[in-house]
C-alpha cells in the first residue's frame, strides 16, 4: 500500500438534469419549471469530482460505461477538466449514457429522482481491469443500481462481490455505497459484497433496508440502533469501517467495537439550496481523509463538513469548496444536537 496512490472510483455514471420546481403536485396535476441545469450524477462522478474540488494531491481516476452520445462526450469533458482520469470510461452504442431528471422543490430542497438506467446497466466484471491502476483505494456505486454487477455469483455471491474481490487482489483498499431504493432488495445484493468490503459506506435508510434493524422511530434518529445494525454488517463481513451518515450526523463502527459518532453542521434551512449529492459529498469527504490514513474522528469531520458545502450549490458537486474552506463551516455554523 506504501507505494499506491490515489482514488479510482467505479459504477454509475450519471447526468443529472436537475429542474427547481414550485411544488410537487398531486398525481395528474401540474407544476412549474423555475429553473434547470445539468450536472455530474452517480457515485463514482460525484465523489471524484467533489475530490478534485477540495483540491486533493493524489491521482483521481474512474471506471464505468457511457453512451456513444453528446452526454457521453460531456462527462468526458468534465473529467478532464477537473484532473480526473478517465481512460477507463468506455463507451457502448447499446445504449444511452444513463441520465436522471431530478425534480427539486425550490422552498424545501427536496428531490424526487426519474432515472435511465442507460448504460450503466450493460457495466460487469470484464470492464474492470485493475492491473492498469496503482491508486489506493476503489470506490463502488452504487449497489443496488447496477443490474449486471448486483447480479448472484457463485463463488462471490454477487458480481459486485467479484469485482471487489479482484479489486483487494489487486492490492487496493474497497469501498462501496449504495443508493436508497425502495426495496426488498437489499439484504440479497448488499449482504454478499460485504467480505470483499474494507469501508461500507451508506445513509440510515439503507443500513435500515439491509439489516431488517429500524434506524429511526418517528422521526429520531436512534444511535443505539445505528450501533446494532452496524455491528450486523460488520458480522457479515465488513473488515475495517462501517460508516453510516444521517442528518443529524454520522456513525463509525469497525471490527474491534470501536462506536464513534460525529455531529452534522448546524446549516440554516434557509441557506440550503439544495441537498442534491450530500451523501456522496460526505463519502468524498470521508475517502480523503482514509487514504491520508487519518484517524477515524477527522473521518468523520470531514465527511460532515464536506456534505455542509454541498448544500449551498444547486448541482451534485458544485457547492463543495476547498477542504481549509469545508471544515471552516464548523466554525461558522455550529454543530446541532445528536
Amino acid at each position: 500500500m506504501k507505494n499506491r496512490s490515489g482514488i479510482l472510483a467505479g459504477g454509475n455514471w450519471i447526468v443529472d438534469k436537475i429542474k427547481f420546481i414550485d411544488t410537487y403536485p398531486q398525481q395528474d396535476a401540474l407544476a412549474n419549471i423555475l429553473t434547470e441545469s445539468k450536472a455530474n450524477g452517480g457515485g463514482p462522478f460525484n465523489v471524484l469530482l467533489d475530490l478534485a474540488n477540495l483540491g486533493v494531491e493524489f491521482p483521481l481516476a474512474g471506471v464505468g460505461l457511457v453512451g456513444a452520445d453528446a452526454e457521453g462526450e460531456w462527462i468526458r469533458e468534465l473529467c478532464q477538466q477537473s484532473g480526473v482520469d478517465a481512460s477507463q470510461v468506455r463507451s457502448s452504442e447499446l445504449a444511452p449514457t444513463s441520465y436522471t431528471d431530478v425534480m427539486t422543490v425550490r422552498a424545501t430542497g427536496r428531490r424526487t429522482f426519474f432515472h435511465q438506467r442507460g448504460t450503466n446497466a450493460l457495466l460487469d466484471a470484464s470492464h474492470f481491469d485493475f492491473s492498469a491502476t496503482s491508486a489506493k483505494i476503489f470506490h463502488l456505486g452504487y449497489l443496488l443500481l447496477l443490474d449486471r454487477l448486483d447480479l448472484p455469483d457463485a463463488e462471490c455471491g454477487t458480481v459486485a462481490g467479484q469485482v471487489l474481490k479482484s479489486a483487494t487482489e489487486a492490492g487496493l483498499k474497497t469501498s462501496i455505497d449504495l443508493v436508497s431504493e425502495d426495496s426488498q432488495r437489499f439484504a440479497e445484493v448488499v449482504l454478499p459484497a460485504l467480505r470483499f468490503t474494507d469501508y461500507c459506506i451508506l445513509n440510515e435508510f439503507e443500513l435500515e433496508r439491509t439489516t431488517g434493524i429500524v434506524t429511526r422511530p418517528g422521526d429520531v434518529i436512534d444511535l443505539s440502533a445505528i450501533r446494532t445494525a452496524a455491528q450486523r454488517l460488520i458480522e457479515a463481513g465488513v473488515r475495517e469501517w462501517v460508516i453510516v451518515h444521517f442528518p443529524e450526523g454520522a456513525c463509525a463502527l469497525n471490527r474491534s467495537g470501536e462506536f464513534y459518532q460525529q455531529a452534522s453542521l448546524q446549516v440554516p434551512q434557509e441557506r440550503i439550496v439544495s441537498t442534491l449529492g450530500a451523501g456522496d459529498a460526505f463519502a468524498a469527504g470521508v475517502l480523503s481523509a482514509l487514504h491520508e490514513e487519518a484517524g477515524i474522528v477527522e473521518v468523520l469531520q470531514r465527511g460532515v463538513c464536506v456534505a455542509a458545502s454541498c448544500l449551498f450549490g444547486s448541482g451534485t458537486s458544485n457547492g463543495v469548496r476547498s477542504l481549509a474552506e469545508c471544515l471552516a463551516l464548523e466554525s461558522e455554523f455550529g454543530l446541532r444536537a445528536i
